[in-house]
């Protein structure tokens, strides 16, 4: 059905109306009035559905907090008081998708189904976890999902576990991890970015029952919230089961303290030198990683955007760019690869050397500055271009989302707008 602007649905005011014809849909925005929620509608024929609440969630220290909050909300709830109702939902819903993710500054909670009645019980399900969750009545749940002390056997030292802390652990045995921090610790010194939202290990068991309840009060409220439907969904039976069975039960502050605030320009370039761990067995050989990254001032349009990943993959990321050619022949590297991380405020564009050693690090920098000038003043391969720009063009055009439903990989793009109040 097509909604009115400017009419109430359930509490829900029709804000704009946009078709975008690529998606052969019509997106609608809407704000709940009582509780200052957003929604945004992609009003398609597509029968598999998708549901996403996401909430802004900045790190402000270590402890993983915002990691932990993700899967501590899914371990119970009002309604559904189960150990871990996500595990049973695993096992008898008909869902496309099913899981919730944490990155550096939201935490998203997206659901997808075919079937309109396990769409509507998995809305629910999702909804009561990130509104009521038994977080408040179970301290256990920090200690299982987050860190406790455990003892091995009676002769041994007390040792750390927990959910969250392991997996961290395990994402800490990787060197790419430590170079991914190094280099956000260093272009970020002042703001979220600054900070491991997943928890670095050694940071994870400051984190306090009192802290962990008041992040839940402070972020996990509909005025912090972006919701997201999507698909042939009854929209007006929707909307009133979120606003009547959830949003009714608060009321707006507008308090406007949880925005990423952007980090001011560097002075100079940073010049950092980290370690890792080694693995045991794994001495010798060319171990050392080399990156440059430069943080954009902030989220440019989208195509600056296109632009930038296009430049990325002509000079770096072909076997025949330019740069990377120029690395791999002076032999500064094994491997070298590039990327643009947009799913933050400010993007970063980055190239990294992998397979090197600490003698060529000089090589290295002098390469890329000196190949980047060269770019500038030449100009880059036409053909390299055409075939970035075709390539892109194709994927677009398909639309395939490896195995995803279209609609979750929609939202995933429309909340690197939307997190920061820009156009969705």
């Amino acid at each position: 059905m097509q909604l009115e602007i400017g009419k109430l649905y359930s509490g829900f005011r029709v804000l704009r109306r946009e078709a975008v014809e690529e998606q052969d849909a019509v997106c609608y925005e809407l704000e709940h009035l009582q509780s200052g929620a957003r929604l945004l509608y992609v009003d398609t024929e597509d029968d598999n559905k998708v549901f996403c609440i996401c909430f802004r969630t900045p790190a402000f220290d270590d402890t993983g907090v915002a990691h932990i909050m993700e899967h501590s909300v899914l371990c119970g709830s009002r309604k559904y008081h189960l150990k871990e109702p996500f595990v049973e939902l695993a096992k008898g819903s008909m869902n496309t998708f099913l899981n919730a993710m944490t990155y550096p500054d939201k935490t998203v909670y997206p659901v997808a189904s075919r079937n309109a009645k396990d769409f509507d019980n998995l809305m629910d399900v999702y909804l009561d976890a990130v509104f009521h969750p038994l977080i408040y009545d179970n301290p256990y749940t920090l200690r299982q999902e987050g860190w406790h002390y455990e003892i091995g056997n009676t002769e041994g030292d007390l040792e750390y576990n927990g959910v969250v802390y392991n997996e961290m652990k395990g994402v800490y045995s990787n060197p790419d991890s430590y170079l991914d921090r190094a280099v956000m610790q260093n272009l970020f010194p002042d703001n979220t970015y600054h900070f491991e939202s997943g928890g670095y290990p050694e940071s994870i068991p400051a984190l306090t029952q009192e802290q962990f309840l008041a992040f839940h009060k402070k972020y996990y409220s509909p005025e912090n919230a972006k919701i997201y439907l999507y698909g042939d969904v009854d929209i007006e039976a929707a909307l009133k089961h979120i606003s009547e069975g959830y949003l009714n039960d608060y009321r707006r502050t507008d308090a406007d303290d949880t925005r990423v605030q952007p980090q001011e320009a560097l002075t100079r370039t940073k010049d950092v030198i980290g370690t890792y761990p080694e693995t045991e067995g794994t001495e010798g050989g060319n171990k050392v990683y080399h990156e440059l990254a430069i943080a954009l001032n902030r989220c440019p349009d989208r195509k600056d955007l296109l632009a930038l990943r296009l430049l990325n993959g002509a000079i770096i990321d072909s076997d025949s760019g330019p740069l990377k050619r120029a690395l791999i022949e002076a032999k500064v590297a094994q491997n070298i690869t590039g990327n643009v991380e947009t799913s933050l405020l400010q993007p970063v564009f980055s190239i990294r050397a992998l397979g090197s050693t600490l003698e060529r690090r000089e090589n290295f920098i002098s390469i890329v500055y000196w190949e980047l000038q060269k770019l500038t003043r030449e100009g880059i391969n036409k053909e390299l271009l055409e075939g970035g720009l075709n390539s892109t063009e194709f994927k677009l055009r398909e639309n395939e989302h490896d195995g995803y439903p279209k609609g979750l990989m929609l939202c995933l793009g429309a909340m690197d707008e939307w997190n920061y109040e820009l156009d969705p």
